[in-house]
This record gives C-alpha cells, sequence and structure tokens, in this order.
C-alpha cells in the first residue's frame, strides 16, 4: 500500500469526493498542505463547501478528469473497477489506496486516535464522545458520518493528539485503522451482502479490537453475546459496560425523563457514580452513553464535564 509522507505534501484526487467522510478527510490533507482534486455525479453540500474552500471538482465519471500533476488517487468502496477515472488512474499506474486506507494513516498523526465501531449507533456514540472532548476542552480533530450542530457539520479540525472517527465493518474497512481508544457498542447482523453471517461479522470485530495496542483500551458492551470471544487474545486492556453491575462501568436508577428521555446514575469500577441526564430517547442510547462515559474517564475527563456534554445531544 502507498504511504504518504505527511511532511512532503502531494496532489490527491479523491473519486468520490461528495461523500460525507470523503470531503472530510479531503479537508484534513488541505490542512496539512496537500493540493486537493475531485470528482463526484452530482453537486451536494459538500462539494459546494469543498468548491468555496478552493477545491477544483469536476462532475461526473470521465477519464478526463484524471489530469496531470496528480500523485495519489483515493477512492470509496462504491467505486468498480469499469469507472472509468477508476480504469484510467489504473492505465496510468497512478497510486491508489481507499478512503479506509486514508484515514487509517491520518490516524497514525494523532497519539490519541478513537475508533467508534458497532453496527448501529456509531453516528450517535461518535456526537456524544465528540460533546464531550470538546467540553473537556482537548481540541479534538473530529470526522462524524453526520451533521454535529455544535461544529456545524460533519468535520472539525483541531490542534491536539486527539482524533476521533467513527469505524465501519463494511468490507473491513476499519481494519485499515490505527486507533489507540476502541469502542465496540453492540454486534449483529447487518451488511450481509458482503458478510457470509453473523461468525464473519463477529471475526471482523475481534480482528479490530486486535489492532489496539497496549498502551490502549477496548470499550465494549458486555450485553453482546459471548462478547468475551472477541476480546480473547487482543494487547489493549478491556472495560466493559452495560446495565447491570456485572459490567466495570453500568447504570442504575433509569428513569425516564422529559420528552422521553431517560436520566441514571452512572457508576465507574472505583465506586464513583455521576447522574446523567440525556436529551434522546430509548435505552439504546442509555448504551451509546455508557460507552461515550467510559471513554471519558480513560481520558482523565471529569464526570460532571462529561454527563453536561452529554445534554447537548438533541
Amino acid at each position: 500500500m502507498y504511504k504518504i509522507d505527511f511532511d512532503n505534501p502531494i496532489a490527491v484526487h479523491f473519486i468520490g469526493i461528495g461523500g460525507i467522510s470523503m470531503s472530510g478527510l479531503a479537508q484534513i490533507l488541505m490542512a496539512n498542505g496537500f493540493t486537493i482534486s475531485g470528482s463526484d455525479d452530482k453537486k451536494s453540500r459538500y462539494t459546494e463547501h469543498l468548491e468555496s474552500l478552493g477545491v477544483e471538482i469536476m462532475y461526473g465519471n470521465k477519464a478526463a478528469n484524471i489530469q496531470p500533476g496528480i500523485d495519489l488517487i483515493v477512492y470509496t468502496a462504491a467505486i468498480r473497477e469499469d469507472n472509468p477515472e477508476f480504469a484510467r488512474c489504473k492505465e496510468l499506474s497512478l497510486p491508489m489506496i481507499t478512503r479506509a486506507e486514508l484515514l487509517g494513516q491520518i490516524m497514525r498523526n494523532y497519539g490519541h486516535a478513537i475508533a467508534v465501531s458497532g453496527t448501529h449507533g456509531k453516528t450517535t456514540t461518535s456526537s456524544m464522545a465528540s460533546e464531550i472532548l470538546l467540553a473537556a476542552d482537548l481540541a479534538p480533530t473530529l470526522t462524524i458520518g453526520g451533521i454535529l450542530k455544535s461544529i456545524g457539520g460533519n468535520l472539525k479540525l483541531g490542534n491536539s493528539e486527539y482524533f476521533l472517527t467513527e469505524a465501519c465493518e463494511y468490507t473491513n474497512s476499519f481494519l485499515s485503522f490505527y486507533p489507540k481508544y476502541g469502542i465496540i457498542l453492540n454486534v449483529e447482523e447487518d451488511h450481509l451482502d458482503f458478510f457470509k453471517d453473523i461468525n464473519e461479522i463477529r471475526d471482523s470485530f475481534h480482528k479490530f479490537a486486535g489492532l489496539l495496542p497496549e498502551d490502549g483500551a477496548l470499550i465494549i458492551n458486555s450485553d453482546i453475546d459471548n462478547y468475551i470471544a472477541l476480546t480473547e487474545g487482543i494487547a489493549a486492556p478491556v472495560h466493559t459496560f452495560g446495565f447491570s453491575d456485572a459490567a466495570d462501568y453500568y447504570c442504575t436508577d433509569l428513569h425516564v425523563g422529559d420528552h422521553g428521555a431517560y436520566k441514571f446514575l452512572f457508576h465507574t469500577p472505583d465506586g464513583r457514580s455521576q447522574e446523567v441526564i440525556l436529551n434522546v430517547v430509548g435505552l439504546h442510547n442509555v448504551s451509546n452513553a455508557l460507552a461515550s462515559l467510559v471513554l471519558a474517564d480513560l481520558l482523565h475527563i471529569d464526570l460532571q464535564i462529561a454527563a453536561k456534554a452529554l445534554l447537548s445531544c438533541s
């Protein structure tokens, strides 16, 4: 795989630059001095924003979009080999990497890279964790699969060692990542156009957990069926969360508050507790909040600050 030298910026062309993740990665490279161009099927809020930043974007899939001077191609999993641009890049023997491979290489530039995985709840949990990191003044770089009102979009460029992203299992994308902290929210049958069955999905998540280093951490939902099998043989310490005190971190005193949202007490392994009030409904969002609070505690963020930050999520 082509390795990017971030100390020597080059010209990078994105095939499918209008995707929410691709557009964010393009901006991260721009902030590091790279020259960016791209193509997409049609205009969107993301392509228009990039154009306002000076990015040249071509619309429609044409071989002519691959212009002289391009050093590297980034493409999404949705791009097929019969795509005219893809075929032209192969013909020219241009270096090519996937969106996931680029994201993984970007993560290596951050000492505290955080990857939020799970078959459901990634965007919500990433948003919750992002609000906590922002409230703690950690100046993180954030790339989220949805719009976060507090940052006015899906991307925030920070100036610290903290980087947070969603980590999708589809096509085993997250196996190209280099996280220090990983969250596994749930593991269920999904993307069966790629995975054969639930066992293959579980194997993918086990490999994701195996990416985490000894000085990192795996945060995993203890309500996942036989979650222990997903942690076997990994180097990172394992921290569980759930709805019972069998987990390392858990909640009690669950009550439905205003507008159907929950409030509860969050408990840590060393006996501390913190009242938490949510502005989003559903028990699944209690679980998402628990994962975010565990991350906050492992990063030594005051739990009062973290709980207050969760009120921003609606």
